[in-house]
């Protein structure tokens, strides 16, 4: 206890916090708030399938770029690292290598995506109409592939630099243009379904646009030099691609829980694959918010393991943690005794409300469970420690899915619960690696094989 009082009068480190968190839950928030406009547009449709299309069509489209989420956890650890040390260089070394291989990322997974959306179709068994919709949404959402996994990469170098103006300014571009644009072609012009897919793909290129614009700005503030021939040497990418070959298999796992909700939730109906939909959005604000914080984590973790600075890496991640608690604790008793309020704004159908309402309990218990992976999920991607990572989310998944079955008799009740017990697990399995690593003294190792 004293070293969390110790931590959390140090007035410096709430301002750090802050400084990097706050424009981050800002520019998080606007990512689910163009989810929740989606859905509160295309859900004023006049059909439930209208609504579920977005809903499976934008679910497994994250799916495939969220395995790669990667592309921003790993270049945050190295370039906070890089900060750390103060190594300009290494700054530009990280930023090159995050863009090359989104390129080369982007270009593999957009000739697998066609196959995989046919085969995840073909398992959720949907109705015609979904289908039908689902796959002309997901197929125009491809055109934005690129764009996206270099955001991936950009926000993740600047959060690394301790810049969080940046990615404010990327990803509030990309959402406030993503809402214009779909109010505009599927309100105004009457696209609907493609309307929905074509505005979330400029905004997405509009978004790289600015990141690109932002980074040449800011490497003139960390000045430097690549070392000759290093990109061409395997001992470079080796570090990157070690946690990042953790990291997507973690993400990989993590991807594959939220589809099989999809999958198991569409086989229930299109009322309740659209219902849940709406809930899961409210998970989506809660995660991105919280998240903000989690930067905050890795940020700041990261510089403090570079500078070799144990002292401010325990008061970021105390400090941290205690705002995340309160945060959580806010969105609990906001979807209490708000969640009616938020799902009747997202949809006027009947049968889709009605489900909604049935299960949001689950989603007043969502924050409390998932706050604790969201921190030390920041902890671990800030010391590059993606190992750990991985292995607390294979056991989360290794022991949930066999719960998933066993309840399957309860129907989306089970499946909620599955979920909630799948969250606290990867909280807990984090929390014992992280308690572990504390005894041994072992998060400013300079041995790690994993630190740059």
């Amino acid at each position: 206890m004293s070293h969390f009082a110790d931590a959390w009068r140090h007035r410096p480190t709430h301002r750090k916090v802050w400084a990097l968190a706050a424009p981050m839950i800002l520019s998080n928030i606007s990512v689910p708030l163009v989810a929740l406009v989606d859905s509160a547009v295309v859900g004023h449709l006049p059909h439930a399938h209208q609504l579920g299309a977005v809903a499976v069509g934008s679910t497994l489209y994250t799916l495939m770029i969220g395995v790669l989420g990667f592309l921003r956890m790993g270049t945050t650890g190295f370039a906070a690292q890089a900060a750390g040390r103060g190594d300009g260089g290494a700054l530009r070394q990280v930023l090159l290598q995050g863009l090359g291989l989104a390129l080369l990322l982007a270009l593999a997974l957009g000739l697998l995506a066609v196959p995989f959306s046919g085969f995840a179709l073909g398992l959720m068994t949907p109705s015609a109409e979904l289908d039908q919709l689902t796959r002309e949404f997901f197929h125009l959402r491809l055109l934005g592939l690129p764009a996206a996994l270099a955001n991936y990469a950009l926000v993740g170098w600047f959060l690394g630099t301790q810049n969080a103006r940046a990615p404010l300014a990327i990803l509030l571009g990309t959402n406030l243009v993503n809402i214009a644009l779909v109010l505009g072609f599927v309100i105004g012009l009457d696209w609907g379904v493609a309307g929905a897919a074509k505005a979330a793909v400029l905004a997405e290129w509009c978004g790289a646009a600015i990141g690109l614009a932002l980074a040449r700005g800011a490497l003139r503030r960390h000045p430097g030099r690549i070392a000759p021939g290093v990109l061409r040497r395997w001992s470079s990418w080796r570090p990157l691609l070690t946690v990042n070959r953790d990291i997507f298999i973690r993400s990989l796992a993590l991807q594959l829980v939220f589809f099989l909700l999809t999958v198991q939730g569409a086989r229930l109906g299109d009322a309740t694959v659209a219902a849940n939909a709406l809930l899961l959005n409210g998970l989506l604000v809660t995660a991105y918010a919280l998240d903000g914080l989690a930067h905050a984590v890795e940020a700041l973790c990261g510089h403090a393991i570079g500078a070799g600075d144990r002292a401010g890496l325990r008061r970021a991640l105390l400090v941290s943690g205690a705002w995340s608690l309160l945060a959580s604790l806010g969105f609990a008793l906001f979807f209490l005794l708000a969640g009616g309020l938020f799902i009747d704004l997202q949809s006027d159908i009947p049968v889709v409300r009605e489900v909604a309402h049935v299960y949001l309990p689950y989603l007043a218990l969502l924050p409390l469970v998932a706050v604790w992976s969201y921190l030390l999920d920041g902890l671990f991607i800030g010391a590059t420690r993606a190992r750990e990572m991985r292995d607390a989310m294979l056991l989360a998944v290794a022991l949930s899915l066999p719960l998933g079955w066993g309840l399957q008799s309860l129907g989306n009740h089970g499946l909620w619960l599955a979920f909630l017990a799948f969250m606290a697990i990867r909280g807990l399995s984090l929390g014992a690696l992280a308690w572990r690593l504390h005894r041994r003294d072992a998060w400013l190792d300079p041995r790690s094989p994993q630190r740059t």
